[in-house]
């Protein structure tokens, strides 16, 4: 019986994890719980990344649609000014038995429709005058003729030019005075 009394009684938390030597030791965590609150930090950033980079993803494929729909009716507001404007023209076309004055006078109606669809739209015509200095980001010379004005400026203008907002759609083409 003696030997079964000298016999320690087993300790299973002994066995397990040795008695810190140290306050500091009993006082930080363990290695597992560590790398366990590691684990659970590392766990909640990936969701918050894969949550960002599904909202970006998200967004950059609203900002491809919605350019999309730019391009699609981009035409759309021009085009409502545009079909009274053919629709005046067809209804010229039917007239059986027009007079030069009934043309003349339907004709500048729909020059006034068309203006306005232009100025609505901010399509500009670009109109230089005699004397006006050459721009060369507006106007194309296509001949310089002897003339009783400074150089490089506007002596007739061959056709109209046009630009929508500030970009250029078409140059007028001029004629430019010589140098003398």
């Amino acid at each position: 019986m003696q030997d079964q009394e000298n016999q320690a009684v087993p300790n299973p938390e002994a066995e397990a994890a040795p008695a810190p030597s140290t306050p500091a030791e009993a006082a930080a965590p363990s290695l597992e719980e560590q790398l366990a609150s590691t684990e659970a930090r590392l766990a909640e950033m990936h969701d918050a990344f894969m949550r960002a980079k599904a909202d970006a993803e998200n967004i950059r494929r609203r900002a491809q649609e919605d350019v999309a729909k730019a391009h699609k009716f981009a035409v759309e507001s021009f085009a409502e000014a545009m079909v009274p404007v053919k629709d005046s023209l067809e209804m010229a076309l039917k007239v059986e038995t027009p007079s030069l004055d009934a043309l003349k006078e339907g004709v500048e109606m729909t020059l006034k429709q068309l203006n306005s669809a232009f100025e609505k739209n901010r399509l500009l015509e670009i109109m230089p005058a005699q004397g006006d200095k050459l721009d060369p980001n507006k106007h194309q010379a296509v001949a310089v003729v002897p003339a009783e004005q400074e150089a490089n400026t506007v002596v007739s203008v061959l056709q109209k030019g046009y630009m929508i907002a500030d970009r250029l759609l078409r140059p007028a083409i001029v004629t430019a005075a010589q140098a003398k």
